[in-house]
C-alpha cells in the first residue's frame, strides 16, 4: 500500500478541524452506529471550550489504494511552532481559506515555511456557502500569495477546491456542488507524492515532535527517513552537541485512526512515535550506531514572549488551591516545557520567581488555564517582549498585521494602533460587505493588551492576526496602559456603600461581598495615576431617617474576571494571582504606607 504524509494548514476558525471530521467519517474511520462528536481532533478540554485547535495531532485512514497519515495544526500564530515542525514530516498540505476573509497573516507564515521546504500545496476554498463569500477576488490574493512566497515556478500550479466542510462536500468546479468529499480525496492520493525516503539506506529519523506518558516515559515523534527501525532494536541518538547517546527502542508505535498502535517494526516513510531516549530534544537525529550520521537540524522561530511565575505570596495564599511551592513550580513548568517545545523556562535571581518564555500571550494563557484546573495556584508578571542584540544595538521584534473591521470603526482603530507605535500600510475596501481591510506594521509590544480594547473599541466585530516580520531597532519604553489602578488600602469584604461611591471614579472590579487585601487592585481608576481607596467601607447607621435623604445604592454589574484580560491590564509593578477559584490582580508591594501612587 503506498502512503501520504499530509498536513492541514490554515488560518484560525477557518473550518480545518471540521474538514477533517467529514474526510475520517467518509474514509470510513468510524461505524455506522459510532456516535462522534463535532470537532474530533480538538480532543483537549480547553480545545473544546475555546474551539481551537492548540497542539498539532496526527491521525490516518485508508483511501483506495493508499495510507493517508494527517496531520491537524493549529491556526492560531502563537502556536506557530507546532505548524513549522508538522511540516517537516509531510510531504503535501491542503491550504485551507476562508470565502470571505481570505488569506489572513497566518496563512501566509505557514504557506512561506510550507513552499521553503517544496511540500505540494492543493487550496481548499472553504464556507462557499457563506452568503458574503468572493470566490473570485479570495482566487487572485491567493495568486498574488503564491507569486510572492513562491521559491519555484511550478510552486505556483496548484489545483483548486471549492467546499463546505459543513455540509461535507468539496468540487472541483465553482458551479458545481457535489455529494461528498471524494473528488478532494482522489487529488489528495493522485496529486500529493509518496513520501521521498531512501528505504534501502541505514535507519534515520529526525525528531519532530515530542510527547510524554506516564507509562513509556518522552517519547519521540518524526518521520523515518531512511531504513528501518525494529522494536528492542539498539539505536543512538545524536543531539545537538553532535553527542551519540546510545538506548534501546523500548516501544514502538505508528498512528493508525484517531489513536496509536503499538507495531514490532516500521519502515522508511511512516510516521513512528519512539520510546526509549532518555532527553530527546526537537532536531535530534536518531539513527544505527553503525550508521551515526546525523541529519540536517530543525531550527524553529525563537520563543518571542516572556512572563514572570512566582509561587503565591498574597495573604490569601494556600486557601484556594494547592499551594506550588517553589520546588513544586519548577517541576510543573519542566513538565509543561516536556510537552510543548514551543516553551522554555529559566531561573531568575529569586528562587520563588522563574521566566516562562513562549511564542505569544494566548500559549502563556493557555499554560495557566491547565495549570489551575490541575488545581495549583500562582502568580503571573506582565508579558514582555524579548528583545535580541544586533551588532550592539538592541533590537525589538516588529509585527504584520491585518485587521478586518466596520468601515465606521477605521478611525477608532488607526488611532489607537498609532498610539502603540503602529504604522498604516494599506487600507482597502472588502467588496460585498461594509468592512474594510487595514494593514499595519507594528511593535510585538504593541500587541500586548490588544485583544479586549480591540474588540471594545468595534463592538466584537474585529476580525485579526499577525506574524512576526522583522527586527527593529528598539523603540523605548512606553505605559501599558494609561490609566492606573484603584488599590485596596485594607484587608476587609466589600460593602455595596464603599463600592457605589467609588464607581464614578472608573471601572470596577469586584462585586459586594467580595473578600479583598491591602494592596489588592479593585478597579481601574480615570486618571493616569493609582489610587488607594477603601472597598469595605460600610454605611454609618443613625436614628434620624428623612424621604429622600438616603441615597439609593445601585451597582453596575461587573465581567466576570478573565485570564487574558487580567494579563494584558497588569503593569510592571503588578502581580495576576490565578487560584482555581479566583483570578485576582495585586501590587508587588501590598503595603500602602510604602508604595507610590504616581506612575512613571
Amino acid at each position: 500500500m503506498s502512503m501520504r504524509n499530509l498536513a492541514i494548514i490554515a488560518h484560525v476558525d477557518h473550518g480545518k478541524t471540521t474538514l477533517i471530521d467529514g474526510l475520517f467519517k467518509q474514509a470510513g474511520l468510524f461505524q455506522a452506529h459510532q456516535q462522534v462528536d463535532e470537532r474530533i481532533m480538538d480532543s483537549g478540554d480547553i480545545e473544546k471550550e475555546r474551539g481551537i485547535t492548540i497542539t498539532a495531532k496526527n491521525a490516518s485512514f485508508d483511501w483506495k489504494e493508499a495510507h493517508v497519515n494527517i496531520v491537524d495544526t493549529p491556526g492560531h500564530v502563537d502556536f506557530g511552532g507546532e505548524v513549522e515542525r508538522a511540516l517537516f514530516m509531510v510531504d503535501g498540505a491542503l491550504l485551507l481559506v476562508d470565502a470571505a476573509e481570505g488569506p489572513l497573516p497566518q496563512t501566509r507564515f505557514v504557506l512561506r515555511k510550507a513552499l521553503e521546504r517544496g511540500t505540494k500545496i492543493i487550496v481548499v476554498i472553504n464556507k462557499v456557502d457563506r452568503p458574503d463569500a468572493r470566490i473570485d477576488e479570495v482566487e487572485e490574493k491567493l495568486l498574488e500569495l503564491f507569486y510572492d512566497l513562491a521559491v519555484s515556478d511550478d510552486q505556483v500550479n496548484y489545483p483548486i477546491f471549492y467546499a463546505s466542510a459543513k455540509e461535507g462536500w468539496a468540487s472541483k468546479s465553482k458551479t458545481e456542488k457535489t455529494e461528498d468529499f471524494t473528488p478532494l480525496l482522489d487529488a489528495i492520493v493522485e496529486y500529493l507524492p509518496a513520501p521521498d525516503v531512501k528505504a534501502e539506506d541505514p535507519f534515520q529519523l529526525i525528531v519532530t515532535n515530542l510527547t510524554y506518558s506516564s507509562f513509556l516515559g518522552q517519547v519521540a515523534i518524526g518521520r523515518i527517513e531512511a531504513g528501518a527501525v525494529k522494536e528492542g532494536e539498539r539505536v543512538v541518538l545524536i543531539n545537538e552537541d553532535h553527542e551519540s547517546i546510545p538506548f534501546t527502542v523500548t516501544a514502538l508505535e505508528a498512528f493508525s485512526g484517531l489513536s496509536t498502535e503499538r507495531v514490532k517494526k516500521l519502515e522508511a516513510g511512516n510516521i513512528a512515535l519512539l520510546a526509549g531516549a532518555q532527553a530527546p530534544k526537537i532536531g535530534d537525529t536518531i539513527t544505527t550506531q553503525e550508521h551515526n550520521i546525523p541529519l540536517p537540524r530543525i531550527h524553529v522561530d525563537p520563543p518571542s514572549v516572556a512572563v514572570r511565575i512566582s509561587v503565591n505570596t498574597s495573604p490569601f495564599a494556600g486557601q484556594e488551591g494547592e499551594y506550588a511551592t517553589s520546588r513544586k513550580l519548577e517541576e510543573l513548568l519542566q513538565k509543561a516545557c516536556l510537552n510543548n517545545v514551543a516553551l522554555s523556562y529559566e531561573q531568575t535571581e529569586s528562587p520563588e520567581v522563574f521566566l516562562l518564555k513562549g511564542r505569544g500571550e494566548l500559549q502563556i494563557v493557555i499554560l495557566l488555564e491547565e495549570l489551575r484546573r490541575e488545581g495549583y495556584e500562582m502568580m503571573v508578571g506582565r508579558p514582555e517582549i524579548i528583545l535580541v542584540e544586533q551588532d550592539g544595538q538592541m533590537m525589538e521584534p516588529e509585527e504584520h498585521m491585518v485587521i478586518d473591521i466596520p468601515d465606521d470603526r477605521v478611525g477608532i482603530v488607526t488611532e489607537m494602533l498609532s498610539q502603540r507605535g503602529g504604522r498604516m500600510e494599506m487600507m482597502e475596501n472588502m467588496e460585498g460587505s461594509q468592512r474594510v481591510r487595514l494593514t499595519f506594521a507594528i511593535p510585538a509590544r504593541g500587541l500586548i493588551g490588544i485583544r479586549s480594547r480591540m474588540l471594545t473599541e468595534t463592538r466584537g466585530e474585529a476580525i485579526y492576526s499577525s506574524s512576526f516580520e522583522k527586527y527593529i531597532p528598539y523603540q523605548g519604553k512606553r505605559f501599558s496602559r494609561m490609566n492606573g489602578a484603584m488599590v485596596s488600602d485594607r484587608t476587609g469584604v466589600t460593602a455595596q456603600y464603599g463600592l457605589f461611591n467609588l464607581q464614578p471614579r472608573g471601572k470596577l472590579f469586584v462585586r459586594e461581598g467580595m473578600r479583598v487585601y491591602e494592596g489588592m487592585i479593585v478597579g481601574e481608576f480615570n486618571k493616569q495615576n493609582d489610587l488607594n481607596v477603601n472597598a469595605a467601607k460600610e454605611k454609618k447607621l443613625t436614628n434620624v431617617r428623612a424621604s429622600g435623604s438616603d441615597d439609593s445604592t445601585k451597582l453596575t454589574p461587573i465581567k466576570e474576571m478573565e485570564l487574558e484580560f487580567a494579563l494584558e491590564w497588569i503593569d510592571e509593578d503588578e502581580w495576576m494571582e490565578v487560584t482555581p477559584e479566583n483570578i485576582r490582580m495585586r501590587k508587588d508591594e501590598l503595603r500602602t504606607n510604602m508604595r507610590k501612587v504616581v506612575r512613571k
